[in-house]
């Protein structure tokens, strides 16, 4: 069963189910709307996680593409957006706790919405284990900065996490969002002043080293093409969960206007903060051989800029803001994997219960609990192996990336099938964006997946078996694919009554 509406854009059925439609959706399925544009951005910031991204990913671009650091996040940033188009365009129409589970739901059909929904579900599970791990990784970063020896367990500081998260997530939505936007926040403004810093020494001729303001870091001198495009590939995934605000759909206040320009937010404001902070990084380090290798070598290039640059005080600062910075990356990831999982539960896959919400909230707070406790065994499992917390954050990142890369190439044959459709006045020649966009993809995931030694030469099979299981659910329950059809058919059009009533 297709979900789609008549060309007057009535629901299908006719004025019978449209009267149907008039009566609001049971209070249980739906939060209240009242999550304002930048409450809404703050969670997709909150999951990209930009302190973390500048902190750890600069030093396997420099690794591979020599000091044109910042030409690869110029590159990367037109790859995002380009996946991104996608998103923009579909939430302009269609705005759903599900996310991709509902664009693609809507546009191409239920059976291709579940599988990248479940595609997205694996993403944000695995996202939340690692920022839990990364919590414990900094965490113990910080207290070894302060001379305290980091006696507990990285095992014990995730799950403290997780409980944390938890409790926080199960609160008003709006606290979260506020929570967020405070920690990055905090994190932006304290990279933001170590950039300017970075910059005036270095242009003023005081650098430690007598570092010199490069410029030709903008352009592949140096290196070659090849490399600089193999890098964008490690600034890419620096914006993965970019879109984790579309899973607020149903909790912002008008999400046709909002949840596309938070969209579009989120992906500027990181991309411009990335840009000038591997700028900054790149010349802080300096374009030299000996200066380019420092950098790749770095396994915190914010710390060490920081205390040869500021001092010792100001390595303190970061090292803080990288472990807030975990947790509210744990803390956006549980938000949107809780949402997902209400979504699926309440349009009939999985247990009924995981689709209920806090009364006093309207938080989707069994599904939440459900989200961290499956985290919370992850890390435990890994941790029992005897896998130390940082190997654990890039085990899962990993995986959890490929995963949204399938969830993303699935959102973006959704806007393709929308366009050439006609059920919306989306010029015809804009398919080349996401046709774009999904070649970029296919081009990461192949990066990714070639050539990569053990154990990542595991993950793109354990991301695939999990993509493959989403598969293998509609294949072994026929009936799950028309349910969610008829779900998703009534709730999008509740929404395009409501639309109506707004603008009346």
């Amino acid at each position: 069963m297709d979900v789609s509406f008549c060309a007057d854009g009535s629901p299908p059925g006719g004025s019978a189910v449209r009267r149907q439609l008039e009566q609001p959706l049971p209070d249980r399925t739906r939060a209240p709307r009242k999550l304002r544009l930048w409450e809404a951005l703050a969670l997709s910031v909150g999951l990209m996680g930009p302190t973390l991204a500048m902190g750890l990913n600069g030093a396997g671009v420099a690794a591979t593409a020599g000091k044109a650091v910042p030409l690869v996040f110029v590159l990367g940033l037109i790859g995002v957006a380009l996946v991104g188009y996608g998103f923009w365009r579909l939430t302009q129409h269609f705005n759903h706790a599900g996310s991709v589970y509902a664009l693609a739901g809507a546009t191409i059909g239920p059976r291709a919405g579940f599988f990248g929904g479940f595609a997205l579900l694996g993403t944000y599970l695995f996202f939340l284990t690692c920022t839990l791990a990364a919590t414990g990784v900094f965490a113990h970063a910080f207290l070894q900065a302060l001379g305290i020896p980091a006696a507990t367990p990285w095992l014990v500081v995730a799950l403290l996490a997780a409980v944390a998260v938890g409790l926080l997530n199960s609160r008003d939505t709006r606290i979260t969002a506020r929570t967020l936007l405070i920690v990055e926040g905090v994190g932006i403004v304290a990279m933001a002043v170590l950039a300017f810093v970075v910059i005036g020494r270095v242009a003023g001729g005081s650098a430690p080293r007598g570092q010199t303001l490069d410029l030709s870091v903008f352009t592949a001198q140096g290196t070659t093409l090849g490399a600089v495009m193999t890098a964008t590939v490690f600034a890419f995934v620096s914006w993965a969960g970019f879109e984790a605000c579309a899973s607020l759909g149903e909790e912002t206040d008008n999400p046709r206007r909002n949840i596309p320009r938070a969209l579009v937010g989120s992906v500027l404001l990181t991309g411009v903060l990335y840009v000038f902070l591997m700028f900054a990084q790149t010349i802080g380090f300096g374009t030299d051989e000996a200066g380019v290798a420092e950098f790749a070598g770095s396994e915190a290039a914010l710390a060490t800029l920081s205390e040869q640059y500021v001092g010792a005080w100001f390595a303190l600062v970061i090292a803080f803001t990288a472990v807030a910075s975990a947790f509210a990356s744990a803390l956006s990831s549980s938000a949107a994997a809780a949402r997902l999982v209400y979504a699926l539960a309440r349009d009939g896959f999985g247990p009924a219960r995981l689709a209920r919400t806090s009364p006093r909230t309207g938080a989707p707070t069994a599904a939440l609990a459900f989200v961290c406790a499956v985290a919370a065994i992850l890390v435990a499992i890994v941790a029992g192996c005897g896998v130390s917390a940082f190997d654990a954050y890039y085990w899962f990142a990993t995986i959890g990336v490929l995963c949204i890369l399938v969830a993303y190439a699935v959102a973006g044959a959704g806007v393709i099938a929308f366009t050439l459709s006609g059920r919306a006045s989306i010029p015809k020649y804009e398919i080349v964006l996401p046709i774009a966009g999904i070649a970029y993809l296919g081009f990461v995931i192949f990066t990714q997946s070639a050539g990569q030694p053990a154990p990542f030469s595991y993950f793109p099979w354990i991301a695939g078996a999990w993509c493959l299981a989403g598969a293998v659910v509609l294949l072994a329950a026929p009936g799950l694919a028309q349910r969610i059809g008829e779900r998703l058919t009534a709730e999008l059009a509740a929404q395009e009554l409501q639309a109506e009533r707004s603008a009346l």
